[in-house]
């Protein structure tokens, strides 16, 4: 069973943790991996994946997987994409439909919809990572953003400004929320944010 976490499940001790930021590239290790307390890893797409359903199918424990791409989408009144709260500061602009929010969100397409068809007990969380707003010119490194989600996770009252509900996600009370696996037929409900500036 996959499904949207809950706020209150952001802490350690409610089951193993997988932070992926996510990417999609065809020949760079574009992907930043950390499972539990190991250290991060680079890896490729393809090898990400792989090592991420051979540990949910192999847990007795909730797994609980953060994905750093956005999980959930918004659309305005006409039914036009619209940013949603926290793609947004000053001037600049990360739009889950645009660039690489949409290319990003197209790779967590391709990994929900593997874990949906693997044999496991475990029952799957989502969470939704953002670590962006870098400084100008400052490359993302994958090892270290996941390490940025994990302290989110290891201490969860000290930041708890970082952690977003659903509704907060919102720009307007007229904005309609959905989860983004929905076009594949996947609803796993809206997930929380955990948001590290970069």
């Amino acid at each position: 069973m996959i499904r949207a976490g809950i706020k209150s499940e952001i802490s350690l001790s409610t089951g193993e943790w997988i932070i992926l930021d996510i990417g999609f590239a065809n020949r760079s290790a574009s992907c930043g991996l950390l499972m539990n307390r190991e250290s991060p890893v680079d890896l490729q797409f393809n090898e990400a994946k792989k090592r991420i359903l051979r540990f949910i199918s192999n847990s007795t424990k909730p797994v609980n997987l953060v994905i750093e791409a956005p999980l959930s989408v918004a659309f305005d009144l006409k039914g036009n994409p619209k940013g949603r709260s926290v793609e947004k500061q000053g001037s600049k602009t990360r739009y889950w439909y645009s660039g690489l929010g949409c290319s990003v969100m197209v790779a967590a397409l391709y990994l929900v919809k593997a874990i949906t068809e693997i044999a496991t007990n475990a029952e799957v969380r989502l969470f939704e990572g953002f670590v962006s707003f870098k400084e100008s010119g400052k490359k993302s490194i994958h090892s270290r953003d996941v390490e940025l989600l994990r302290e989110v996770i290891e201490n969860p009252n000290q930041y708890s400004q970082a952690i977003i509900e659903p509704e907060a996600l919102k720009m307007t009370s007229s904005d309609t929320l959905q989860n983004a696996f929905l076009v594949v037929g996947i609803d796993a409900g809206i997930p929380p944010l955990i948001i590290r500036n970069g």
